[in-house]
Order: structure tokens, then sequence, then C-alpha cells
């Protein structure tokens, strides 16, 4: 296995991290050559990309690649390897590629006011970030479909780990308990995104998968819960419609909905953190919650 990773950041050098140690070949982008010595403590060869063009370095390590992950956001012009190679072909760029993962995320479900979805439910994207998503997942399926090459879909939750968790915010003051009626969502641990793409890349198997927790939850409880954990008293509840909220950050929020893991579970895949409660408890344990990410 020869992994080129596009966009290795938090997931991407996680998913790289594994995969080099489970002895492949892997490979990733930075957009300079500053980051690129993250990427090489990971255990990933970097290269730089500026996200319109490639270099040469960066081209000629692209006809030994077997395994594409990418996982750079979609902008306004869409994906940037779909500018790059929908017209050109991903064969003739990588001739010995043999699997493609897209990371999207459950955005692109939209709102479902708290029901149940599935990778067969409707696509209603609320906002333009997952209008974008959409997009890019549709424009990767038609492309892989043309060039026979297996797409596996990745539809991540909210990520966090090591670095990025409630106890960081509730140790820099940044935490809050924003409390909307009914609101719920679902979370991944970025290991166990490493894990399923692992998973799913070994044996080269396609099709769209909800890479989530078992337990979508209050967003409150969370924090309520990692405060429990680090013996602090939690921040005071905040009412969402009053409180005060970036645009984003307010988008979120309205996008509610609960999502199932069990297509991948069916394959045979275990989630190492099913849900945050034990998911928290270990991430404290280990020391790591304030590594750098």
């Amino acid at each position: 296995m020869r992994m080129m990773i596009f966009g290795a950041g938090y997931s991407g050098k996680a998913i790289g991290r594994l995969l080099s140690g489970q002895g492949a070949s892997v490979a990733g982008t930075t957009r300079s050559a500053e980051k690129g010595v993250a990427l090489k403590v990971a255990g990933i060869e970097p290269f730089v990309f500026d996200g319109t063009s490639l270099t040469s370095e960066l081209e000629a390590a692209l006809k030994d690649v077997t395994h594409l992950v990418q996982s750079i956001a979609p902008g306004a012009d869409g994906d940037p390897l779909i500018r790059l190679f929908g017209k050109r072909g991903l064969k003739a760029a990588m001739p010995k590629l043999e699997w493609v993962c897209y990371l999207s995320t459950v955005g692109v479900y939209g709102d479902h006011r708290g029901a149940w979805v599935d990778e067969t439910s409707e696509l209603k994207p609320v906002s333009i970030r997952s209008v974008e998503r959409v997009e890019a997942e549709e424009a990767w399926q038609r492309l892989t479909t043309a060039e026979n090459v297996p797409l596996a879909i990745l539809r991540l939750s909210g990520i966090y780990g090591p670095g990025r968790n409630t106890f960081m915010n509730l140790s820099n003051g940044t935490a809050r308990r924003l409390v909307k009626k009914d609101q719920v969502f679902n979370r991944i641990r970025v290991e166990d995104i490493a894990e399923a793409t692992a998973f799913l890349a070994g044996p080269k198997t396609g099709g769209v998968f909800n890479v989530t927790d078992d337990e979508p939850s209050p967003p409150q409880d969370v924090v309520t819960e990692a405060a429990r954990l680090m013996g602090v008293a939690p921040p005071p509840e905040q009412a969402f419609e009053t409180a005060e909220l970036t645009p984003m950050a307010r988008s979120f929020y309205g996008e509610n909905k609960r999502v199932s893991n069990a297509k991948i579970k069916a394959l045979g895949f275990n989630f190492r953190f099913p849900n945050y409660h034990m998911s928290l408890e270990a991430l404290l344990a280990s020391g790591t919650w304030n590594q750098k990410a």
C-alpha cells in the first residue's frame, strides 16, 4: 500500500500515523514546508500542496500511489482535486490507483428535526459548507465510477480527540453550555476515523459510511460530564437563542439529527470509542487530552 493523504491535518495525520505504524508507505500534503515537520513525526512523508497546482515532486510521488485519501474541504469553486484531475483523469496522474477515500461530513444530511438518519436518508444540506460537500461527494462519485475505482465516502460527525476536546475548552475558559430544546449532536474520536479508514482501505471497500459514535447527545451534557471528570465546576447554562455566536457556530445548531453507524458495524468494524462517556474518561486518563493537535 502506498497512500497519499491530501490535506494531512488533524484527521489526516491520525490516518497516516496508524497506517504507517501498520507498515504502509504513507505520504501527505500540507501547505507549508514548516508544517511538514509534524507529518514526519507522524510517519508521513510530507509534500507541499498549495491547493491549485502540483509540484514536480508531488507529481512524481503520485505515480506510485495505490490509495488516495482526500481530506481537503471544498470551497465555492468546488473540490481542489476534482479541478486538478476531473478532466485529466485520476489514473492519468495515478496509474496504480486502487482505492479512493473522501472524508465528508454528516452535515450533508441537513436538518431532520432530531430523527435518525442513515446512509440512505435524504440529503438536505442547510449551510453553504454542507451544500459544497454534497457537490463534492457527487463529483467524486462520477469521477471514480468513470474510472472504475472503488470510492469510500466517510461522513464524519463532530471530530475530537487529543488536543481538541472539551477538557481543553474547560481549561482555557472557552467551554460553554448552550441549551437548545431537543438539540443533539453526534461525535467521533479522531482515532476511530483512522481505524475506519484502515478497515476499509485494506480490502479496498467502496460505499458511503457514517463514521460516528453511538450516542447522539445534547452538547451541554458533554461539557457537564467533562467538568465532572476534571473535578471542576461546569460553566453556567446559556439559552441558545440569546447566546452570542458566530454565524458559523449558529449554523451548526440549525441541523438536528441522530446519525446511525450501523452500516459500517455490519461489516465487522468496532468503534474503540462508541460514546463520549467512556471516551472522555479514557482521554483524561491517558494524559493526552492536552497534547498538541
